[in-house]
């Protein structure tokens, strides 16, 4: 048994080591996937999913499937080594059980089984089981067919054998918990989607296929996505960079071990003026950074300064360059595989082992400075891009600077336009932004002046995706921004890091017209808040009002209605037996055409109105969607918005 157990080829049962229960996983369900929101329920999916992958990444699958049921129940499957239903004997009960039923039961813990793993280390699928109220584990393995079924994670039989195959693999289908999930049971196709196509990406020649048999195609086949990435991080970067020009022909890659480290990563340079970093270890998205971060930054700005001081081609540019400079308008994906990762920061998502570092700084090292002696033209490009970043950054210094002054404490630095509220007290006071100066004297009328404040703002503000960041500071509107919510931004060691220690509100709400033109003004503000203030996004303080679209009407009684289904169920009540006819539906195409109780009443009442935070699950996704919506090229956005127009409703 010695033997068997030190052949990293073998998975049995004895692998499986145990180290925890379970209970409180139903208890302080949050503790243990985040949130029992939206976000919650499809993190259940992502962590079947990564044990999927790690059997992937130990070579042992390459198929994964995700069906959505009609009830929303899921199922994932893969065509890896199925888990091990023998009896652990430690345990005395089968491996599949421990798996499904106890918290930290995992090969995971078993460095023979698996060098590196995803999820949440061994605690992913027991989670999963916990709460769902219902679990089937079906495992195909050494040609026979295993299956156990469970309820709330605790199970409803022993693990039996079923029948025979000629496959490997496991199929977990569950169907989520709607007393700890009490938000939403509905799976989003798109989010799911989106984490399976990011998953290709960064483990290339693996498939990942995931179906919708909630809905039909014209064909009457199920809605369908298959995804493959033959090459890696390289096609990750092109995917993020399409609706973007490229500056060189092909981006930089490189995939290999670095001091003991499995290290991939890709970069190129675009003509945006924003950086675009992209990490992950182990597959999780390190929004935070870290010190793989860290380290592509060191490597980068070692090599691309001593390139550029060895070839002259800074001796005539006038500015000091920093590291900054050489990142403006670089996007990166790295990826690391880390077999103890140590995560740090607010959402344990910031990498903290040192080793990493290294490693990293040496791979870009090795890559660019072999990149740009081959290629004399493309690192003549880059370093003329970095050279017109440290000329923009000197300007948008000096602008910075003029908005911190006007940002400072005293009230008298408050815009004009900005009605304030009394209190004092940023967990307790919201702003509205209100598109227009006819809304926004509405607003000041009808609000609650104890905790709400209102600042109007004049037409569309700046696109930020387009234009260099001095031009930013220096438009007027995104001033008032600043200067009204109390942010600024730089520091000493950072002159890009927003600050948010003197910010005035814990509510910032969007409120725009229910019309082509303001979902455009709403848009151009998000896109400033995601490439400026991300901070601000990832703490949740970002919310966009919903005004209603209709005011239905008979005689003395009304309802407003924000959509189509609302408006005819509204006529219906209304009429009664009478004529359809009788009944009176204003289409409220602004804001302006409510009276300031009506605005109070179904926008602004916290009692009675909808709010839609605005958050970032996947910050790839978003970083692609706002530079194809707000970028030049016309085709990817007309293809998203007639792909999304179901959602949307547009005025002629």
């Amino acid at each position: 048994m010695s033997e068997e157990k030190n052949n990293p080829n073998t998975y049995s049962a004895d692998n499986i080591q145990v180290l925890e229960g379970l209970e409180a996983v139903r208890k302080r369900p949050s503790m243990y996937i985040g949130d029992t929101g939206p976000k919650g329920l499809h993190h259940l999916v992502y962590e079947v999913v990564d044990n999927s992958i790690d059997e992937a990444v130990a070579g042992y699958c390459d198929t994964i499937l995700v069906t959505i049921h009609k009830d929303n129940s899921i199922s994932v499957q893969d065509n890896g080594r199925g888990i091990p239903t023998g009896i652990n004997k430690k345990e005395g009960k089968s491996a599949l059980e421990l798996v499904m039923t106890i918290l930290h039961a995992g090969g995971k813990f078993d460095k023979d089984t698996y060098k590196v793993s995803g999820g949440l280390h061994g605690v992913g699928v027991s989670c999963v089981n916990a709460l769902s109220t219902h679990l089937k584990a079906e495992v195909h393995r050494e040609g026979k067919i295993f299956n156990q079924e469970y309820q709330k994670g605790k199970p409803m039989y022993d693990v039996k054998e079923v029948g025979v195959s000629d496959m490997n693999g496991t199929i977990v289908t569950f169907s989520p918990d709607p007393e700890i999930f009490t938000q939403t049971l509905v799976y989003n196709y798109d989010t799911l989607a989106n984490r399976l196509r990011e998953l290709a990406f960064l483990n290339k020649g693996i498939v990942l296929t995931i179906v919708d048999e909630r809905e039909l195609n014209d064909d009457g086949t199920f809605r369908t996505d298959r995804f493959l990435s033959q090459g890696g991080l390289q096609e990750f970067v092109k995917f993020l960079d399409g609706n973007r020009t490229a500056l060189i022909p092909e981006p930089i890659y490189l995939e290999g071990i670095k001091q003991g480290i499995p290290v991939e990563l890709s970069f190129q340079y675009n003509d945006t003026y924003s950086e675009n970093v992209h990490s992950y270890v182990n597959n999780i998205n390190t929004i935070e950074g870290g010190s793989h971060v860290a380290g592509f930054r060191r490597g980068l700005t070692r090599i691309l300064k001593k390139y550029a001081d060895e070839s002259g081609l800074l001796k005539n540019s006038k500015v000091d360059v920093t590291g900054d400079d050489f990142r403006e308008g670089l996007t990166a994906v790295i990826s690391v595989k880390v077999a103890e990762p140590q995560f740090e920061g607010q959402t344990k998502t910031k990498l903290g082992n040192t080793e990493v570092m290294g490693a990293v700084d040496v791979a870009v090292g090795e890559i660019l400075g072999k990149y740009l002696e081959e290629n004399p033209r493309e690192a003549k490009i880059i370093v003329q891009k970095v050279i017109i970043a440290a000329q923009a950054r000197a300007a948008a210094r000096k602008a910075r600077e003029l908005v911190q002054r006007k940002t400072v404490m005293s009230g008298s630095g408050l815009p004009g336009k900005l009605a304030d509220c009394s209190s004092k007290d940023p967990s307790l006071c919201e702003i509205f932004f209100v598109e227009g100066d006819s809304a926004g004297g509405t607003a000041k009328q009808g609000r609650d002046r104890n905790y709400q404040a209102i600042m109007p703002l004049r037409g569309k503000i700046l696109n930020v995706e387009k234009a260099m960041e001095h031009k930013i500071y220096e438009n007027e509107e995104i001033k008032n921004m600043f200067t009204a919510i109390g942010v600024s931004v730089g520091t000493e060691e950072d002159p890009k890091a927003l600050n948010i220690a003197k910010l005035r509100y814990h509510k910032i709400i969007i409120m725009t017209d229910a019309d082509v033109d303001g979902s455009h003004i709403a848009t151009l503000i998000l896109t400033f808040y995601f490439r400026y203030m991300r901070e601000l996004i990832e703490r949740g303080y970002i919310y966009i009002a919903t005004p209603p679209l209709y005011l239905v009407k008979k005689g003395k009684d009304f309802e407003y209605a924000w959509n189509e289904d609302q408006r005819l169920a509204a006529i219906q009540r209304l009429k009664g037996s009478g004529k359809e006819d009788s009944v009176h539906v204003q289409r409220y195409k602004g804001l302006g055409e409510m009276n300031a109780e009506q605005l109070w009443d179904t926008t602004m009442n916290p009692e009675h109105r909808t709010l839609r935070q605005v958050t970032i699950d996947n910050a790839a996704e978003c970083d692609r969607v706002f530079s194809m919506l707000m970028g030049d090229e016309v085709a990817p956005r007309r293809e998203f918005i007639e792909k999304n127009a179901k959602y949307a409703k547009i005025d002629v």
